[in-house]
């Protein structure tokens, strides 16, 4: 098979050329598409459901939602385990998947359990799924400064900025943090209920009650219909004041005569410090298998465009941005790239001190590393630390075939050239013979050099995470070296061997 596959290169050399020319623009578009980030993603495939349940201890949360939702969680196909927390308030479950799973899939089967949920938690509790993110989703940190108080600020981040993140692609979630939330806060004095005798569900009632739009039908007039509607919704404090509770004698009760109504802040459980300034600012959190280098610019772009529609005064300011860890990772794999490849040039030069022998050897390394992110793209691996490692590792091995490839056809040529004076009329023939003799050689010499890493393949959980992007890439590039020893080399020693 390896010696026909050389006659068949030999025979096309020009077909060989045009496809490994297409092959090195097709591995250029995916090195452009693959997606970067600096480690690769070792979370665990987990689906996060929460719970809030607001004033309740850690013990009644336990006891009525996380304790439930545990065991109807725990028999859903792929479910490695399942991991919960009760606090005040609320409850957290992170429902652990085999990798194997399909994260929507996961998704999909939490949610039709959750959809039979309302049977056995407490009226009005209602489980929410988590962002379709990994553990490690944070890529972009930023606060939100300005001349106004926490709560205008959260405001701001909730009601416009939030909402203009989410717009961008590959987002899951644009999470708020420090400041506070503003409302409405009434604060009853139970000696003027007492005194009007009015108990404190009428003033409840009366609120829920007042806090609504009603529809009717429509009038007829003038060969026109005109829509009818209460408007009723609280827009500011002195709707709430002007609320009627009861009358007494015909005098109407308003809360206002019962309590004392103002702007809040809600209850806080934590807080966003910067220099030791208690301030506002958001967290973006990016899809599961996103390109984070894209989103982060697609982010950063967008703030941007915000920028000039923020109140005077307010600015955006970054302050974690995981692209500046991208890059530094990246480009520092990019470099010892660059230098490997220099370094087997100039061993190329110092040992064969052939010019057009060291082009046969050196126009390879590049196609096969583009042919190893042509691989990485359709196998969805992201270009990290750790699968430009696997490659950097390679690159002393790449060159070996084709230096051994090289070398064979040089020596039968000069051998040719010592018995018949003349060889480029028969380099074609001289080339053929050469590769056959050490074309499977070369092939399962390198076939045992790939399986040398089945034992890293066969890693599992975090060590499978970690280190298969390294096992693949090196494969990966191995793999297109041989081909190109077999098929392009021979056909580059036909034009360069002179």
């Amino acid at each position: 098979m390896i010696n026909r596959l050389i006659e068949f290169s030999l025979k096309n050399r020009f077909l060989i050329l045009l496809v490994y020319a297409l092959l090195a623009v097709w591995g250029y578009w995916a090195l452009l598409r693959t997606p970067i980030d600096a480690i690769p993603d070792l979370s665990e495939n987990q689906v996060i459901v929460y719970t809030d349940w607001e004033g309740r201890s850690p013990q009644e949360v336990e006891d009525q939602i996380t304790y439930p939702l545990t065991v109807n969680l725990q028999g859903l196909a792929g479910v490695r385990d399942v991991r919960s927390s009760s606090a005040l308030g609320f409850s957290m479950m992170n429902i652990i998947f085999q990798d194997k799973i399909d994260p929507y899939f996961a998704r999909t089967r939490v949610l039709e359990r959750l959809n039979l949920a309302s049977g056995f938690l407490p009226e009005g509790v209602v489980p929410v799924l988590g962002p379709d993110a990994t553990g490690v989703g944070q890529v972009f940190w930023y606060t939100v400064e300005g001349p106004y108080d926490g709560g205008t600020l959260h405001s701001l981040q909730d009601w416009f900025i939030k909402y203009q993140l989410n717009s961008v692609s590959g987002v899951a979630e644009v999470a708020s943090i420090g400041g506070w939330v503003r409302q409405y806060q009434i604060d009853v004095d139970p000696i003027k209920l007492r005194a009007y005798n009015i108990p404190l569900r009428t003033v409840i009632e009366g609120v829920q009650r007042s806090n609504t739009n009603v529809g009717a039908k429509v009038i007829e007039a003038s060969d026109q219909e005109m829509a009818v509607r209460g408007i009723g919704l609280i827009r500011s404090t002195a709707d709430l004041e002007n609320i009627v509770l009861t009358a007494t004698a015909g005098t109407p009760v308003y809360i206002r005569n019962v309590a004392n109504v103002h702007l809040g802040p809600e209850f806080r459980r934590g807080v966003l410090d910067k220099d030791g300034k208690d301030v506002v600012g958001g967290v973006v959190v990016i899809r599961n298998g996103a390109n984070a280098q894209e989103v982060i610019s697609g982010v950063k772009a967008k703030l941007a465009a915000l920028e000039p529609g923020l109140p005077k005064g307010v600015h955006i300011i970054p302050f974690y941005d995981r692209s500046t860890l991208i890059l530094h990772a990246v480009n520092t794999l990019k470099s010892a790239l660059l230098e490997e490849i220099l370094l087997v040039t100039l061993a190329h030069v110092i040992f064969l001190w052939h010019f057009r022998s060291i082009l046969i050897v050196t126009l390879p390394l590049p196609l096969a590393v583009l042919g190893s992110f042509l691989f990485m793209h359709y196998a969805d691996i992201s270009s990290n630390i750790m699968s430009l490692g696997g490659i950097a590792i390679a690159i002393g091995v790449l060159v070996d075939a084709g230096i051994v490839m090289t070398e064979n056809v040089l020596r039968h040529a000069e051998r040719y050239y010592e018995e018949h004076g003349e060889y480029q009329s028969a380099i074609g023939q001289i080339t053929l013979e050469a590769a056959k003799l050490v074309g499977r050689p070369i092939f399962f010499a390198i076939t045992i050099i790939i399986l040398a890493f089945v034992p890293v393949f066969a890693l599992t959980g975090m060590e499978g995470k970690m280190f298969h992007p390294l096992a693949f890439t090196k494969t990966f590039a191995m793999v297109c070296s041989t081909l190109i020893a077999v098929t392009l080399v021979p056909v580059l020693c036909t034009f360069l061997s002179h």
